[in-house]
């Protein structure tokens, strides 16, 4: 791996950086459209003609384009463009590569490719409409292109996201069925496990050799081997000679999670599912058991990996997967004859595609359930991982006692699940954690509140509002129309009632104001201004700013000052609580606030805690709980910590969403209890 950064640090696409260039590419894998709506695939660069020279070579680039037309090219497909070249933090890669021109096609696509694209393409259009619809094509090829980011959430979080896409279960489903078929035609066992290994490599093919699918065939090929030479103890040599093959031929995946939870799986199934049904047998009945054992032990064995990832596991995740189960194996099978022969008999393929519906629906129905529980939250990193791994070892070594140990993890979870929701109970205020972006909400009762920003995503706005409990906002604010800010619109009010909207008086930048327009038409649009005082339930809200009229101020270092000094900011006040929130204002429009800004309990601290602050206003504000919305690792050093500091020094008690997620603040005759989502065992911090 080392290597070939270092090759590709010294090539001559990287003395290209930030350079415009012409250049010549081989398409590598299927453009797939990205959440912003851009195309992105990978592909091979072969020559450019840049301002230090024309160079030919073969290194691997990242394209990025907004050309829809893109998603007609195949594997194979050389072409050319006007691009610009930029760095990558994708280690697999030599550069970015953006292109805003159209892309002119220099070869078709070879014989075998359009045969392929024919099946994956007939199987995306008989598959149907919705979730089951799309999960088909995912769970058959690999192809994903039909799934909603809502349904890929609630897979993550019923535990079944290993069937959004072909995995090695698929490929040992496929392998087995193709093996078994194979007992007609041939009798010795290694010409059956020879006719299945090139039907593995055709499916590999079909499904696309990218690194997660060559890593599932290498896993599946394991456990194959292991079944048809009935030779289990020499399954684990066979395991590592896979991880060494795949690594060797792709040293990313050395560091890649998905080969590490590959990996793990593989071994649960070959060392852990045995024990499982050994200990079940006698108390269950066999078929109960050996459906059960699988999906417990993957689980058990991937826990560590999956907790230092996602910082949560869900209880509920092995009853998903003991549904889904019996559902796998038909949609996989029949899933698979129905690509295969839809390009000459799609009426046929209708059928069976008909059949495999329910089975499909099934699973997403699984999903969407199990998707709704509540999770418990870990602490991420080498925490949760060290936390989870000392359960599992203590599993193996106590494993005559592995029910009891079992039952008493399960009660454990279950209560310490209850207990870690959020916000539980009473709240008046509450921030989101949508990453790098805002959105704040004031609960006005009755499943009722003030929305204050919605953030950069839908699917985070919208399970925050849920676990909140909102179904109407009679009042949504968006401080101004920058995508973290306005991005999560659809996931606000989606299922919501919304009776008015506040915008910033500055409609830049137009993409973002345009779409917010389309989103809420019907909806009651004002652009208040300062000195406006409005009266909702027990809430008034004071407009601070902005003010009518031209304001230039000196731009701040980056893009957008002119927009963010546009922000709408406001004092909301009631019995219990006093709060200022103001989107991204920057320190000249804060030093206009300074003259009769009084006190605060609680502040939504401005532009995500950067480093850019009035001191003046900090303490005219002198809150007691600071709240800073900001994303985990992003990439503009927010929150700053001298912003950090100079609130800390003012008396505030400041919480940031990168380190505890979601707040939530309990307020009565401004005395408070703050929560978080990612305190772990230490739930309550009061202020």
């Amino acid at each position: 791996m080392s290597f070939r950064q270092a090759s590709l640090a010294q090539s001559q696409l990287a003395q290209a950086y930030g350079q415009s260039v012409d250049l010549t590419a081989q398409v590598v894998t299927d453009p797939t459209q990205t959440v912003n709506g851009s195309y992105s695939f990978l592909a091979r660069a072969i020559y450019i003609d840049a301002s230090h020279g024309a160079f030919k070579m073969r290194i691997p680039i990242r394209v990025i384009t907004p050309k829809k037309s893109v998603l007609h090219l195949l594997p194979g497909q050389s072409f050319n463009a006007p691009a610009r070249i930029v760095s990558s933090k994708e280690g697999r890669v030599g550069a970015l590569v953006l292109i805003d021109a159209d892309i002119k096609v220099l070869t078709q696509a070879s014989r075998w490719a359009k045969s392929l694209a024919s099946i994956r393409q007939g199987l995306r259009n008989t598959s149907g409409e919705g979730d089951a619809g799309a999960l088909i094509p995912g769970m058959v090829l690999g192809d994903t292109s039909k799934q909603t980011p809502e349904f890929k959430v609630a897979m993550k979080r019923s535990g079944l996201l290993h069937l959004v896409a072909v995995s090695g279960a698929n490929f040992a489903i496929v392998s087995s069925f193709v093996l078994w078929c194979m007992q007609f035609l041939f009798t010795r066992m290694n010409l059956r496990l020879g006719a299945t290994a090139i039907a593995l490599i055709c499916f590999i093919a079909l499904v696309r050799p990218s690194p997660s699918v060559l890593r599932a065939a290498a896993m599946a090929a394991v456990i194959l081997v292991a079944q048809g030479t009935h030779r289990a103890r020499d399954s684990l040599p066979a395991l590592g000679f896979a991880m060494g093959a795949v690594v060797i031929a792709d040293p990313w995946q050395a560091r890649d999670a998905g080969f590490a939870l590959s990996v793990m799986a593989t071994s649960g199934l070959l060392l852990f599912a045995p024990l499982i049904v050994e200990k079940l047998k006698g108390r269950v009945p066999l078929t109960l058991a050996q459906a059960l054992a699988p999906p417990i032990a993957a689980i058990v064995f991937c826990s560590p990996v999956l907790v230092a990832l996602s910082g949560y596991l869900s209880p509920v995740s092995i009853i998903a997967n003991l549904l889904a189960a019996p559902a796998v194996g038909p949609v996989t099978i029949l899933g698979f004859i129905a690509a295969l022969i839809s390009p000459f008999s799609p009426q046929l393929s209708q059928i069976l595609i008909w059949l495999i519906r329910y089975p499909a629906g099934f699973i997403a129905t699984v999903a969407s359930w199990a998707g709704q529980f509540p999770v418990l939250g870990l602490r991420t990193g080498g925490i949760g991982f060290l936390i989870v791994s000392l359960f599992i070892l203590i599993l193996w070594l106590f494993k005559r006692h592995i029910k009891a140990i079992s039952l008493v993890a399960l009660i454990l979870i279950l209560i310490l699940t209850w207990v870690q929701r959020w916000p539980a109970g009473d709240w008046q205020v509450a921030n989101c954690d949508v990453g790098q972006g805002d959105s704040m909400a004031i609960n006005l009762g009755n499943h009722r509140a003030i929305i204050i920003d919605v953030g950069p995503d839908p699917l985070l706005e919208d399970r925050c509002l849920k676990a909140l409990g909102i179904n109407e906002i009679p009042l949504l604010i968006l401080s101004h129309f920058h995508a973290d800010h306005v991005g999560g619109l659809s996931g606000a009010v989606k299922k919501r009632k919304v009776s008015q909207i506040w915008v910033s008086t500055n409609a830049e930048p137009i993409v973002e104001s345009t779409r917010v327009k389309s989103l809420m038409t019907g909806v009651d649009i004002v652009m208040p201004q300062r000195g406006s005082r409005v009266s909702i339930g027990e809430f008034m809200i004071e407009l601070m700013w902005p003010a009518s009229g031209t304001h230039l101020f000196a731009s701040m270092p980056g893009d957008g000052s002119a927009v963010n000094n546009s922000s709408i900011a406001l004092r909301i006040s009631s019995t219990d609580f006093t709060l200022f929130a103001a989107g991204d204002i920057e320190p000249p429009v804060q030093h206009e606030l300074v003259k009769g800004m009084s006190s605060v309990d609680i502040y939504k601290v401005s532009h995500h805690g950067s480093k850019y602050q009035d001191l003046l206003l900090l303490e005219a504000l002198a809150p007691q709980v600071a709240i800073i919305s900001v994303g985990a690792k992003n990439l503009y050093g927010h929150p700053s910590p001298q912003t950090v500091q100079a609130l800390t020094r003012l008396g505030a008690q400041v919480f940031r969403t990168d380190i505890d997620g979601a707040v939530s603040i309990a307020a009565k005759s401004h005395q408070f209890r703050v929560r978080t989502s990612k305190d772990g065992f230490n739930l309550f911090r009061w202020g």
